[in-house]
């Protein structure tokens, strides 16, 4: 445990910070695994309607830092090919 005053909060700080991370990786995760589970009933309508939301999520993720730019451009291209396809 931290002894010094700003160790202390930085401490609090970083537990706060985690929670909002934690989630919006959860977020992200349910709303990709529900995109998914859509294409995989073959409904590419619904799956297209949803896709924005993901998107949203992502992009939310990767504006915070809780995952990178080019994995959150990665993610987005593989579930636009994924409704193609």
């Amino acid at each position: 445990m931290p002894i010094i005053r700003s160790a202390k909060k930085a401490h609090r700080a970083s537990l706060k910070k985690k929670i909002f991370n934690t989630r919006r990786k959860v977020v992200m995760r349910s709303a990709i695994k529900k995109l998914k589970e859509l294409v995989a009933e073959k409904e590419t309508k619904k799956a297209t309607e949803i896709l924005p939301m993901v998107y949203k999520a992502i992009d939310k993720a990767a504006k915070r830092g809780v995952i990178k730019k080019n994995t959150a451009a990665r993610k987005k291209s593989r579930l636009t090919k994924l409704i193609a396809r």
